[in-house]
């Protein structure tokens, strides 16, 4: 028996795909950017509604665009025809996808849009359609080849409608202003929340907590204030509040090992100049990165509107008991 090859049934599927995309690309236009803004200026919710492939395409795009701060579902087509109609409003934005645009499925629901005057986006592939003359915005995808025996399987077409609805909630997002501290506000757990942890989450905060003292103190007061907040630094402020220096644990024992009495010198005299600060907002990696790249354990913490005064401590184990890599 002939041992079948299904590599190149792989590899021609993926180049019609590709091919798909290409024209895809070409495809984009001015109603593009009509539909972002309907979309992003919209004050209800986007609903999107397809048949068959098409309805797992408009829950995924649903499901995206709720996560940048569009309130979207998807709805079942045949649902629509038992009551679901119900569920869509005049404020609503009605997204409706299918290829051929002549669905049986999809028929009364544009004529319900139109009726009740709905904002209408089609996304379909021919231009002579039902839903295409129907749509109040009409994001035309191009006509592909499908792969398989036949071209029956939709594959191409669901790739270039997945592409274009990725793409429109990417510029929704932009649309909205909706940066990444906006997106974590909708992505409050799993790994992806993890990633999106900024240094004011993690860090020490609270004048009772942080290791403060005064540039003129003696070395003798400056121990027990170490000693006391446990986090093996000192942040040194002058009579402004100002941070003008740190010192750490690590840096009073190598004083130490050169036989130097600690007891009564100024911690100013000895102290590191100018520590490596971290603005609150950055992320939690860019802090790791930071400790990694300069060999160091702790970060002072500062905001916009006070850079030269700490607010905060970041200490690498904050880090690693959070789980971040």
């Amino acid at each position: 028996m002939k041992k079948e090859n299904y590599k190149k049934t792989a590899l021609d599927t993926i180049s019609l795909q590709i091919l798909a995309l290409r024209k895809l690309k070409n495809s984009i236009g001015k109603s593009f950017n009509q539909a972002v803004k309907i979309i992003g200026e919209c004050n209800s919710k986007t609903i999107l509604i397809g048949v068959g492939k098409s309805g797992h395409v408009a829950s995924q795009i649903a499901a995206s665009l709720s996560s940048v701060g569009a309130p979207s579902f998807a709805l079942s087509a045949s649902d629509c025809s038992h009551g679901d109609l119900g569920s869509i409003s005049r404020k609503d934005v009605l997204v409706l996808i299918s290829n051929s645009g002549e669905t049986e499925e999809l028929k009364p629901i544009a004529s319900y849009a139109n009726r009740n005057k709905i904002t209408l986006i089609g996304i379909t592939a021919k231009k002579n359609s039902i839903l295409y003359k129907a749509s109040d915005i009409k994001l035309l995808i191009p006509e592909v080849k499908e792969s398989g025996p036949g071209g029956i399987v939709p594959s191409s077409s669901i790739i270039a409608q997945a592409s274009l609805g990725s793409s429109l909630v990417i510029a929704v997002m932009k649309f909205k202003k909706h940066g990444i501290m906006s997106f974590k506000k909708w992505h409050p757990a799993g790994a992806l929340s993890k990633k999106l942890l900024t240094v004011e989450d993690l860090m020490i905060k609270g004048n009772n907590k942080i290791p403060f003292v005064n540039e003129n103190l003696r070395m003798k007061e400056v121990l027990k204030v170490l000693k006391q907040k446990n986090l093996g630094i000192i942040v040194v402020r002058n009579s402004k509040k100002n941070t003008t220096g740190i010192l750490s644990d690590g840096d009073i024992k190598r004083i130490i090992q050169k036989n130097q009495n600690l007891q009564n010198i100024l911690v100013k005299k000895i102290m590191t100049l100018n520590p490596i600060t971290i603005n609150q907002d950055m992320l939690v990696t860019k802090a790791l990165s930071m400790m990694q790249t300069n060999k160091i354990t702790s970060l002072c913490v500062n905001n916009k509107r006070s850079p030269k005064k700490t607010i905060g401590i970041i200490h690498i184990h904050n880090i690693l008991e959070a789980n971040i890599e």
